[in-house]
């Protein structure tokens, strides 16, 4: 039985963590884990997921738990596949093949936060450019590969050495070890996971499909729902959005999201909605219905996630220190010195990163995105140079952010290269929105791949075999995202920012990238006053947040929840919080319950009404092309 990593305290030098390591984790050098089944059921789960998180993030704005979720799907699968398939039977889906199939997985399903909820639909809001597929290919794949090969020199400093937590990584490590110890509740979570998917592809059906065939159009579920069937009701829901969505997807999402952003979304949404759009309306500033108020609303809602983002990074500044302060100890680990005349006894040398991948693939993602960056965006050479290295920094602030935290902070990542590029191209939203999409997109594949590697630090596992399961994530992420995206949003671009897809992510970076290229001068009326009270609660409440007594904190609101609340429909942010209290009282009446089923359900109820969601825009758009169907 291997001792849990986790019980020693940090080491000082790495020929202790080294030897500790290799004498009581790791499972050895001929342990299965890189195998053809594992990488393939990864990048297949992850490619499907991938679609789900790319169509949350469009709804929503928030990005959804892969590894886990996947990490239950391929056990069921192997579970049923080892009974029927007679090779397999003596040959059991290891846990180590698991958590390597979860981390291409995992690789795939965040491709949705390399840009295709942020920086590519506020291009298009910004400038009404719609990139071709192989574009969007090939920049996507540039700084995801960027961010992997970044993340190198940085695990042996953070994991091995600093013993950072990793909250997620210890998390997926224990599912995996329970499940396949003792696979009991494995078997009734993935049963769970698939008869919620069911579920939630029938809704999707049953409101989508039927809302666009005239014979069965009357019988749809609706997308809205009014709270009142009175013409009061109705009046709320279309001049204010003031309702509960037809979906699934947004209950589930208030499950797994928890009561207190929640509850802050839903005071938002009541605040932008209910109280200040009515007087924007009466006022005339803004015309009635959801776009008209978001392109208000969305000034001080944006303010307050940006200062509020930037102030916690900033109160971080000791992460920010050791950050740095461990890079030069990374560097030199990975490149096999400590010091220039002091060599290690590198133990772990076969079976680390080699310097080499770090070296060649850092030079050769980083070239690709200076050249593509000049070549699609116009970005001038030299500062498509200085945001790969701004990228290298941030991304290393951003892993040790997530190793000590559990959050990653990709938007302020990305608003800090956007405030570095207002300052030095102040006019050019390209240049700002895409140098930000670099640092935003690498970071948070460096730090996704840090967390898989506590994973595997934890398991046993080998860290070199895993960085390949990564990249082969990578590639089936961009593959299948992709034309995903194509479909569900360039096929009718004109849906972004409205209700049905609001795009929260990409309303932020676009107003950011406006306000840096247009000044003040044109905001809307009463918006600057708007925005300075955004950015002012946004401090406050985030120095609450981060001084306030321990007993204070449930009841301070989550800035993140008020904020998205200002830039998402009213109905969405309802339907967040009706799911967030089901949870809670399931929680609180049967515990062990909740503990089993809350997140397989809700992950199942995403991802089959997402997954069918996509399908039918998808199916419709082939039909309209062939011909089959006349719209």
């Amino acid at each position: 039985m291997h001792v849990p990593p986790t019980q020693h305290p940090p080491f000082d030098d790495e020929r202790e963590a080294a030897r500790w390591w290799l004498a009581n984790v790791y499972a050895g050098d001929d342990a299965i884990q890189l195998t053809p089944r594992a990488v393939i059921t990864g990048m297949i789960i992850g490619g499907v997921m991938s679609i789900s998180n790319l169509y949350v993030g469009l709804k929503t704005g928030w990005g959804l738990g892969v590894t886990i979720t996947a990490s239950i799907i391929a056990y069921a699968v192997f579970s049923v596949l080892e009974k029927v398939v007679p090779a397999w039977r003596n040959r059991p889906f290891t846990t180590l093949e698991n958590y390597t199939m979860s981390s291409a997985a995992s690789a795939a399903g965040y491709m949705s936060s390399a840009g295709l909820v942020s920086a590519l639909p506020a291009l298009y809001l910004t400038t009404g450019r719609l990139m071709q597929w192989w574009e969007i290919m090939l920049w996507l794949g540039a700084l995801s590969f960027l961010g992997v090969f970044m993340a190198i020199p940085l695990k042996r400093q953070l994991i091995n050495i600093d013993q950072l937590p990793f909250p997620s990584g210890i998390a997926t490590a224990e599912t995996l070890k329970s499940m396949h110890t003792a696979g009991g509740e494995a078997v009734q979570k993935a049963r769970s996971l698939f008869a919620a998917g069911i579920i939630g592809a029938v809704v999707a059906l049953w409101r989508d499909l039927f809302a666009v065939v005239k014979s069965l159009s009357a019988y749809a579920f609706p997308a809205e729902l009014p709270f009142l069937p009175t013409a009061f009701g109705r009046d709320l829901l279309t001049k204010y959005t003031i309702g509960i969505e037809g979906s699934l997807i947004m209950l589930a999402a208030g499950a797994i999201m928890g009561m207190r952003v929640a509850v802050s979304m839903l005071i938002g949404s009541v605040v932008c909605f209910g109280i200040i759009g009515p007087i924007l309306v009466e006022r005339g500033i803004a015309e009635p219905g959801y776009r008209g108020i978001v392109s208000w609303v969305l000034w001080p809602a944006t303010a307050m996630m940006v200062t509020s983002g930037l102030l916690s990074f900033a109160l971080k500044w000791r992460t920010v220190l050791r950050a740095f302060g461990g890079l030069t100890g990374s560097v030199a680990a990975i490149l096999g010195r400590r010091q220039q005349h002091e060599p290690i006894d590198d133990e772990l040398a076969h079976i680390e990163v080699p310097a080499s991948w770090f070296v060649i693939g850092t030079l050769l993602a980083g070239t690709a995105c200076v050249l593509l960056g000049h070549v699609l965006f116009g970005i001038t050479w030299w500062m498509g140079i200085l945001a790969v290295l701004v990228t290298f920094l941030l991304s290393i602030v951003a892993a040790r952010a997530t190793g000590e935290t559990d959050i990653t902070p990709i938007g302020a990542m990305g608003k800090i290269t956007q405030l570095l590029y207002g300052v030095i191209a102040p006019s050019n939203i390209t240049t700002n929105l895409m140098t930000a999409c670099i640092t935003s997109g690498a970071a948070s594949h460096a730090a996704d791949l840090l967390t898989d590697l506590k994973s595997g630090y934890l398991l046993g596992g080998n860290p070199r075999k895993q960085t390949i399961s990564q990249l082969f994530g990578v590639m089936a992420g961009t593959l299948i995202s992709v034309p995903a995206y194509i479909f569900v949003v360039q096929s009718n671009p004109s849906r972004l920012g409205s209700a049905e897809l609001p795009a929260p992510a990409a309303k932020v970076w676009e107003g950011v990238a406006r306000l840096l290229a247009k000044g003040l001068d044109a905001l809307p009326a009463g918006a600057l006053a708007a925005i300075v009270v955004g950015a002012v609660l946004g401090v406050l409440l985030t120095l609450l947040e981060e001084f306030a007594p321990k007993r204070w904190k449930p009841w301070i609101p989550s800035t993140t929840g008020l904020g998205i609340a200002g830039v998402i429909p009213a109905f969405n942010s309802i339907a967040m919080f009706v799911g967030a209290l089901v949870a809670w009282l399931v929680a609180r009446a049967a515990p062990k319950t909740a503990e089993t089923y809350t997140v397989p359900v809700s992950s199942g109820l995403i991802a089959g009404e997402s997954l069918m969601g996509v399908g039918i825009i998808l199916t419709l758009e082939i039909m309209k092309a062939t011909g089959l169907w006349a719209g």
